[in-house]
């Protein structure tokens, strides 16, 4: 038994300088690890404030050709600025430098990043901050703003009336409802400045996803025989009979009208808030999916069904688009030259009125 007790513990004691030599092992390649990622950020700030340095001399000379500075007034700055991006070097180098001693001094795995100040969290823009309103991440990804930035993009929303111009009738003849068709629009835009020195002209393209709705009056649904689709007196008491389009596009326009120049030390930007706005264009797609939605009562039941089909529709899609728009919001048609049904005896094309939201 004392035998027995005796192998126990020396296995024990075995086992505890074992693991205390791992721990000691892991803190030591905790530490080193943290040394050479220590050492990769000392290169990394050196290229930030070269890279800064480099835009705000950028910045200088456009001031320089404009004639908004002498020659000596340029030298001057350009001088301002380097021995500021010299001493930011000097004094975020010689703070990692400070680490990576605290680091080689403790054995332990000393928690240097307790307190640091590498993530911030940053409401507002500055001359010296990237152009996001609100930034969470590592300080030195929210790079400084550009000097001229002639692309910006927007998020999409449009909505309206729908209906349907059919050969041979008037609008007002239309067998759709005109309160219950609908539209709906969502994407994203990038908006890009035509001429160097003036934003009169911009060029808007991206993509869309489109819903165009054409709900059936005097209780009629959409029929699909063959190669043709009608419409048909429904056999029970019909409350909605609706055909739902869904197109991915891809618009493009060319958008005119005033806008506001906002010069900075290190940047400048064309504003259009508030500002009279014009687009014209068209767009091109294809159809990503079609179905009706039926709702009727059956001896004083309600039913509803929903039927997913092509009916004929066509697969590629093409129209003309425009708006009229202060600010983010404006008056927005399109239309569809590709018609709604291919191979149709009477041609029918998709329209849309609506309201545009282009928000930045």
């Amino acid at each position: 038994m004392q035998t027995i007790t005796k192998i126990l513990v020396l296995t024990a004691l075995y086992l505890s300088v074992q693991f205390i030599n791992a721990q000691d092992t892991i803190q030591n390649v905790n530490n080193k690890e943290k040394i050479e990622l220590l050492l990769k950020e000392k290169e990394i700030i050196q290229s930030q404030e070269r890279d800064m340095l480099k835009q705000e001399v950028e910045a200088i000379n456009v001031r320089l050709e404009k004639g908004e500075l002498t020659n000596l007034e340029a030298d001057i700055l350009k001088k301002e600025a380097a021995k500021k991006r010299a001493l930011n070097i000097e004094n975020r180098l010689a703070i990692v430098d400070n680490k990576i001693e605290l680091l080689k001094r403790n054995e332990d795995d000393y928690d240097i990043e307790k307190g640091d100040e590498n993530i911030i969290i940053r409401i507002g823009t500055g001359d010296e901050t990237s152009e996001s309103i609100v930034f969470v991440g590592d300080k030195k990804d929210d790079k400084p703003r550009k000097y001229d930035r002639r692309t910006t993009s927007d998020f999409v929303l449009a909505f309206g009336f729908n209906n349907a111009i059919i050969e041979g009738e008037k609008l007002d003849d239309s067998p759709y409802k005109f309160g219950g068709s609908r539209f709906f629009e969502m994407g994203w835009a990038w908006k890009t400045r035509v001429f160097k020195e003036s934003n009169f002209m911009r060029l808007k393209y991206g993509w869309s996803l489109q819903i165009n709705g054409l709900k059936a009056a005097d209780n009629q649904y959409f029929v699909q025989d063959g190669d043709q689709t009608f419409l048909e007196p429904f056999p029970y008491d019909l409350k909605k009979a609706k055909l739902s389009v869904s197109n991915l596009v891809f618009p493009v326009h060319f958008e005119f009208g005033p806008s506001k120049k906002i010069e900075r030390e290190n940047y400048f930007r064309y504003s259009t808030k508030n500002q009279f706005k014009i687009g014209l264009g068209g767009y091109g797609g294809f159809n990503v999916g079609t179905r009706q939605k039926l709702k009727y009562t059956v001896d004083g039941e309600r039913s509803k069904e929903k039927q997913k089909r092509s009916f004929n529709t066509s697969n590629l899609v093409y129209g003309l688009s425009g708006y009229l728009a202060i600010d983010d919001v404006a008056l927005y048609v399109k239309y569809d030259l590709s018609p709604l049904f291919k191979d149709q005896d009477i041609r029918q094309n998709n329209i849309s009125v609506g309201l545009r939201f282009d928000v930045d």
